[in-house]
């Protein structure tokens, strides 16, 4: 589901945020980026891996928010409002990340107005999203729960006429949709049955 993501034009393009300071650093996997609670002092935009945007709760749980793939930026909400974070970020994977600081991030987007009508639009499909997310927790059936969620990364990232398959693995569905994985490996059995999806050597599709 994540290639045309990867293939998007970069909300900032790389020199431009060179230019104006920004610097590479490399995170390891599971390491934490920044924390829930914690100050914001960087911008940042991922150039190589993958991060999860997550809370993580007293015993441990994770609901995950997004996964932020090549190209994405991410815990921009503090930027503009000098808050703390209300989620963690994790690098799922080894991952570079360009972090320009807040400061010469607010007299960029000051001197170039179009970045920041791109920060709009990704900003309300965040909002989207997250509506989404949480009418799914709404539902009471995990059928519909699971199938809301496929289906929309279906609209937003698939190809019409073609399979689309979800890289998505069962404990991401599980946190995205507030059940737990023994639920959502059970479900997506249960719709591999009634024919709702496909599942090919462990793999996840939807039918075209």
């Amino acid at each position: 589901m994540f290639n045309k993501l990867i293939l998007h034009e970069k909300l900032i393009d790389t020199n431009i945020l060179l230019a104006w300071g920004a610097t590479y650093k490399t995170y390891e996997a599971k390491e934490h980026i920044f924390a829930e609670g914690q100050k914001c002092y960087y911008y940042f935009q991922l150039s190589e891996g993958k991060v999860s945007w997550l809370n993580i709760n007293d015993d441990g749980k994770e609901f995950i928010h997004k996964l932020i793939l090549p190209n994405e930026s991410f815990g921009e909400l503090p930027l503009f409002d000098n808050d703390s974070y209300s989620a963690d970020a994790v690098a799922l994977e080894k991952s570079v990340i360009l972090r320009l600081p807040r400061q010469l991030f607010i007299q960029l987007i000051k001197e170039n107005p179009e970045i920041m009508f791109k920060f709009n639009k990704i900003l309300t499909e965040h909002l989207r999203f997250k509506f989404l997310l949480l009418k799914t927790i709404a539902f009471e059936n995990p059928e519909k729960r699971v199938l809301t969620l496929l289906n929309y990364l279906k609209s937003k990232f698939g190809e019409k006429d073609s399979t689309f398959q979800v890289d998505l693995t069962r404990q991401q569905i599980a946190n995205m949709t507030g059940l737990r994985v023994e639920t959502v490996i059970r479900v997506i059995r249960k719709m591999n049955e009634t024919g709702d999806l496909i599942i090919d050597h462990g793999k996840i599709k939807m039918n075209k």
